[in-house]
């Protein structure tokens, strides 16, 4: 009798189990994903460049991060996607000028509760002792999977992270462009190597997948969406790896500066939310992730993104009265005079012939280096000096990234065929005078301005030799050589010093591998010298020692036939700019 009375209420209690099991209710659990990338040094509301008030920064990111914690509380992760400590001055004082204090970009994202961080081109080339100080000091992991130790053959740095938030596990897979070497000198990554980003992406999800069997998988890629080539590697993979490699539910883009909110289809048939917030913290992505979750099992879930735009949002004083001490130091460097200049001068002369701003660089150049030819191109779109005292922020104007300066070997030949490859994507070839002078994209819609068909930091000019660019012709045939600057004659068959930005000398813009035909693994053999710090330093310490700049136009280069190249630049000149060329 006892045993039966015990057999019915043991199966009145596994009853009871299972109906509550039937019935039990489903879990939703809600994840916000901010994501910042290419900030740049944006960190103030205030550009130190051109010392003015700026859109967008962490400043504002910060007032928005607050608001949506109020909502999500710790469910609302921050996420940055690399080229974090580039740019501004901000970055560029606490790289190289205070490097004892915690850097600035590790202890604001560290005070914004960053969750995990990536690598980026442009934190690379600050170089290990940057780098390697700057992560150390972020309370977050700073992702890499694609970076790998020549002495270990494993990632440099974490390859991907765990996040837990109410039982859903979340994986965020780390890669960076593989394109450095095309880019930055060995001495800022040697003993690395960048592997491509699909074979990488493709390890590592089998791996993440079959130890941490997460719910939810985040690919964050310093990597843009068009798959171009340098040589032989994709610059920009993100979406090829979206695509190709099923199981990313969210890929989070950076590098390109292109704004992007966009669904695709993996080779699966689902769905991947790719984003991009392009630069500067002007927009942030802004992505809401919904889990529904029923036995501690995810039955369903959904992504959907945005790009939020930061200027909408107020300043954070509190951010702002937190780094006051950051914000003062930067000013009080950017505001120290180092010399005078004697005019104003601006990039927007460069365009469209030998101009005072790019000749005042050719001449330092050729100074510090004493190379027979230089190259050099706006690195700026429409940088200007005004006439009157040069303060260090006016350094940022006149040379914007943070390059070496090379002196390599070229030959008569190779100096052409780079020009050549240089002025054919900066200037049509012109069929009648009315033509444009300028290579625009097209078409050019009324009432807007033109904008070049490709990137004006790769337009580079010559000094060092005279000689015409001739826009009636196509390229292989527009540049033609007069003489060295001193009227000596220039030899096709002579090796020739030139001196150059590390990008260019490392292959960047294609210019000496297309261009003057020398094979990309040749590169580093044609080096005779390379500054040990960035370019900036040493015209920083020209400009001190000659107190006084008098730039001027060297006229060693111009567009012909100048009955029609004349008229065509003031024409295009007020299409670029909005304004009469003077």
């Amino acid at each position: 009798m006892k045993y039966r009375i015990c057999i019915s209420i043991l199966l009145i209690w596994v009853g009871v189990q299972l109906f509550a099991a039937g019935n039990q209710k489903e879990k939703e659990v809600v994840i916000k994903i901010i994501e910042t990338s290419d900030v740049h040094g944006n960190f103030f509301p205030y550009n130190f460049i051109e010392r003015k008030d700026w859109s967008g920064s962490l400043a504002c990111v910060h007032s928005f991060v607050k608001e949506q914690r109020k909502i999500y509380g710790d469910n609302c992760l921050l996420i940055d996607n690399g080229d974090i400590l580039q740019g501004q001055p901000t970055a560029y004082y606490y790289n190289f000028i205070d490097t004892l204090s915690t850097h600035v970009a590790a202890e604001m994202m560290n005070y914004m509760g960053c969750v995990v961080g990536n690598m980026g081109n442009h934190d690379v080339e600050t170089g290990y002792d940057v780098y390697d100080r700057w992560i150390k000091q972020c309370n977050f992991p700073v992702l890499g999977a694609n970076i790998i130790d020549n002495a270990t053959g494993q990632p440099y740095l974490q390859p991907y992270e765990i996040i837990e938030r109410e039982g859903v596990k979340i994986a965020v897979l780390g890669m960076i462009t593989p394109a450095i070497p095309s880019w930055l000198p060995e001495k800022l990554w040697s003993g690395l190597h960048f592997e491509e980003m699909e074979p990488c992406a493709r390890r590592w999800m089998e791996i993440i997948k079959e130890k941490e069997k997460p719910d939810v998988i985040i690919g964050l890629f310093h990597a843009g969406k068009s798959g171009n080539k340098l040589g032989s590697v994709i610059e920009d993979a993100s979406m090829n790896v979206a695509k190709n490699i099923p199981g990313f539910d969210i890929v989070l883009m950076g590098h390109d500066h292109s704004r992007e909110c966009v669904k695709v289809l993996n080779t699966e048939g689902k769905n991947v939310l790719v984003i991009d917030p392009a630069n500067n913290a002007n927009v942030v992505s802004d992505v809401t992730l919904k889990i529904t979750m029923k036995d501690g099992k995810v039955v369903a879930k959904s992504v959907d993104g945005k790009l939020a735009d930061m200027n909408k949002y107020p300043v954070s004083e509190e951010f702002m009265q937190h780094f006051a001490p950051q914000y003062k130091a930067v000013d009080d460097f950017v505001s120290r005079k180092i010399g005078t200049i004697s005019r104003t001068i601006s990039t927007k002369d460069a365009y469209f012939g030998s101009s005072p701003f790019i000749d005042l660089i050719h001449k330092l150049q050729l100074d510090i280096s004493g190379a027979e030819v230089s190259f050099s191109a706006p690195l700026s779109f429409r940088a200007e000096i005004k006439e009157g005292d040069i303060c260090v922020s006016d350094m940022f104007n006149l040379y914007k990234y943070e390059n070496m300066l090379y002196v390599m070997k070229l030959s008569g030949k190779e100096i052409k065929g780079f020009l050549e490859m240089s002025y054919a994507m900066w200037s049509n070839q012109m069929k009648t005078p009315e033509d444009h002078l300028m290579l625009f994209n097209e078409p050019i819609e009324k009432g807007k301005r033109a904008n070049f068909k490709n990137f004006s930091f790769n337009f580079d000019s010559a000094a060092g030799i005279n000689y015409t660019v001739d826009v009636t012709k196509p390229e292989g045939e527009k540049i033609t050589i007069l003489s060295m600057a001193d009227g000596t004659p220039f030899d096709m068959d002579k090796m020739y010093k030139v001196a150059l930005n590390s990008y260019r000398g490392n292959g960047g813009g294609d210019l000496l591998t297309a261009g003057a035909g020398i094979p990309k693994e040749e590169l580093s053999k044609r080096i005779i010298f390379a500054t040990d710090k960035d370019l900036r330093y040493y015209l920083m310490q020209y400009i001190e020692q000659e107190k006084v700049l008098q730039p001027h136009v060297m006229h060693q280069w111009k567009f012909i036939p100048e009955e029609w190249t004349v008229p065509a630049a003031k024409r295009d000149y007020q299409l670029l700019f909005g304004e009469e060329k003077k």
